[in-house]
């Protein structure tokens, strides 16, 4: 391989297929994933209810979660709910609360686990949505190495045809 031209046109052609498949590679995990979160979401059975959602997720009454954008929606309604019961008030912030009281405040201790398990849930759920996120980059990203990838084995055909 002495001619620099026959080289560069098979280098070229090699990095466009090597990127064809990492593209290829990159969106089917995406879409894999997507499913896995889908899957998990589905077994979950987190439903929003009928009546008294804030009106910006009024449309997802009564529908089930199944995706990272409905996991961050409950996850919004939670956290909402969440500061109403504790008046703004964080796990950490109650729990001081609690011991400065000696620990034997039973309101206390019940707000305490609301915000607990409110805050846990909602957790859950921006966990789902940032994989939801993560799946939705490595689709796009996996499409645009895969027509990068494209480009350069058409760079090299045509290269390679005008010898």
């Amino acid at each position: 391989m002495n001619d620099p031209r026959r080289l560069a046109t098979t280098l070229v052609g090699a990095v466009g297929v090597t990127t064809l498949a990492a593209g290829a590679v990159m969106v089917a995990r995406g879409l894999r994933g997507r499913d896995e979160i889908r899957d998990e979401l589905s077994q979950q059975r987190i439903t929003f209810p009928e009546k008294g959602l804030p009106e910006e997720l009024t449309a997802y009454a009564g529908c089930q979660v199944e995706d990272g954008v409905q996991a961050r929606a409950f996850a919004d309604m939670i956290g909402g709910n969440v500061r109403l019961a504790t008046r703004d008030r964080s796990y950490s912030e109650i729990t001081a609360e609690l011991h400065a009281a000696g620990g034997q405040d039973e309101a206390l201790s019940a707000l305490r686990q609301t915000a607990f398990m409110g805050e846990t849930l909602r957790a859950s759920l921006m966990t789902a949505y940032q994989a939801w996120q993560v799946t939705s980059l490595a689709v796009g990203l996996g499409t645009v190495l895969m027509g990068t990838g494209a480009a350069f084995v058409t760079v090299s055909a045509v290269l390679s045809a005008d010898r």
